[in-house]
C-alpha cells in the first residue's frame, strides 16, 4: 500500500460505528493510532462511546478521555467495524 493509499484507507475508517461481532455497539472511530516507524496501526480511538461500552472500564488514553480498542481484536471492516469482544474485555 502506498502512502496515499494508507491516507485513504484511515480516513474511511474514521466515523464507522464499532460493533462486537454479537451485534453489541460500542460507539465509534474518532481516530487511530499506529507506530509511525512501522505503520502498523495500534489502537483504534472510539468516541461516542455506548453505555454498555463505559461499564467495560476498557484501557483509556493518557488523559484518561477516550477509550482505546486494540486493532488486533477488528476482525472486519465494511460498514461496521467488527470486533471480537472478548479479545478486548
Amino acid at each position: 500500500m502506498t502512502e496515499e493509499e494508507e491516507k485513504k484507507f484511515s480516513k474511511q475508517l474514521i466515523g464507522k460505528t464499532v460493533v462486537s461481532k454479537t451485534g453489541k455497539r460500542f460507539g465509534e472511530v474518532g481516530d487511530i493510532v499506529f507506530e509511525t516507524r512501522s505503520g502498523e496501526l495500534i489502537h483504534i480511538v472510539l468516541v461516542n462511546p455506548t453505555q454498555y461500552t463505559e461499564k467495560l472500564e476498557l484501557e483509556k488514553d493518557k488523559q484518561g478521555n477516550n477509550i482505546l480498542i486494540p486493532f488486533s481484536a477488528v476482525m472486519a471492516i465494511g460498514d461496521f467495524m467488527v470486533i471480537a469482544e472478548e479479545d478486548i474485555v
